[in-house]
């Protein structure tokens, strides 16, 4: 139970009700450091805004007991990326911001990911693109793998960019649907 709270508390970012869960990620590191290899992004993974969000989701997916896909998930983003995690306090109501780099990220969750196993899928998605730049708006569901219950929705918005023959992600920031941040209209 603690490591599915761990687990929801970074990919919901912390908005959902469900209990206790340790401190701000950065902050407490309770994770193993994991050693994550440098690959070569699949020219699939990064043909296009829609294509290397939906790669992404791919990575970090996977039934209890699967390792994660770190190296491929590595190879999506700029190696300068940050994450950037909308919490509200549950004692204040303050929101905060939470901005681990990838391999903090990676470190906090593999553990859970890995041993409680879960699905993010894409709902839908909006993107915006200017030239070489875009930001894409996709809101996700989570699903346990032990249980097929439905842990979590949110919105992601990702901003990537087109350079050197491919796409790459340069932030990801996502905030957790609840009764006052309802998932709406065109992301539904």
């Amino acid at each position: 139970m603690k490591n599915q709270r761990r687990l929801l508390r970074w990919i919901c970012a912390g908005v959902l009700v469900i209990g206790s869960a340790p401190g701000a990620l950065g902050q407490t590191k309770t994770g193993k450091h994991v050693k994550v290899p440098v690959v070569p992004a699949r020219p699939e993974d990064v043909s296009s805004p829609e294509r290397i969000v939906l790669a992404d989701y791919e990575s970090i997916s996977g039934g209890v007991g699967v390792p994660r896909q770190w190296a491929r998930d590595f190879a999506l983003y700029d190696p300068h990326a940050r994450f950037f995690l909308v919490e509200k306090d549950a004692k204040t109501g303050e929101l905060k911001i939470t901005a681990p780099t990838f391999q903090e990220f990676t470190d906090e969750m593999d553990a859970s990911l890995v041993k409680d196993g879960s699905t993010e899928r894409e709902l839908a998605h909006k993107v915006y693109r200017y030239g070489n730049v875009a930001t894409v708006f996709s809101s996700y569901e989570i699903k346990l793998s032990s249980t097929g219950e439905i842990v979590g929705r949110g919105v992601n918005i990702y901003q990537v960019y087109y350079a050197r023959k491919r796409w790459w992600i340069s932030s990801v920031s996502w905030d957790a649907e609840h009764a006052v941040n309802e998932i709406h209209g065109e992301l539904k």
